[in-house]
């Protein structure tokens, strides 16, 4: 009788960890889906106003970029289009996702979105949509990103 008692509780003991572990995980994933999130909108905010900052934050120094015009492009290669500080003039394209889909692996992730670039200054000429997905790895409590793609969705 005590021996079953004690295999009844060790399994309800066992049964209220694996619950625990899998709710911390979820809060987890829940958190870091959230940062991630919160770094693509800030990123694609800091992209539209032409922001070096953000892309020195956002991309990882061993980046593999590839265009959607298909060419492949480096961290270093991206910075070195860009100015030091961005200009005071309104954006002429503002950057937006939508469908976004974050998937995490521990310390690395996928995102994937759809990359609305708005004209700004004519509203004649329609949003261009392109299917982004990136490659994050999280170092020293930072997401990078180390791996993207982008791909235009045709008209």
């Amino acid at each position: 009788m005590l021996m079953k008692r004690w295999s009844h509780l060790l399994l309800s003991l066992s049964f209220a960890c694996a619950v625990s572990t899998a709710l911390h995980a979820e809060s987890t994933d829940t958190d870091q889906a959230t940062v991630l999130a919160e770094l693509l909108n800030t990123f694609l905010a800091g992209a539209s106003r032409g922001d070096r900052s953000v892309h020195e934050r956002f991309w990882d120094d061993g980046l593999v970029y590839t265009s959607s015009a298909g060419s492949r492009t480096t961290k270093a290669q991206i910075l070195g289009t860009m100015d030091d500080t961005p200009s005071d003039t309104p954006p002429e394209v503002v950057y937006t996702a939508d469908d976004v889909d974050i998937r995490l692996y521990g310390d690395m992730a996928v995102v994937a979105f759809t990359l609305v670039a708005t004209p700004q200054g004519d509203a004649t000429t329609e949003p261009s949509y392109y299917l982004n997905t990136g490659t994050f790895r999280l170092t020293d409590s930072h997401w990078r990103a180390v791996a993207w793609q982008a791909t235009r969705v045709p008209e």
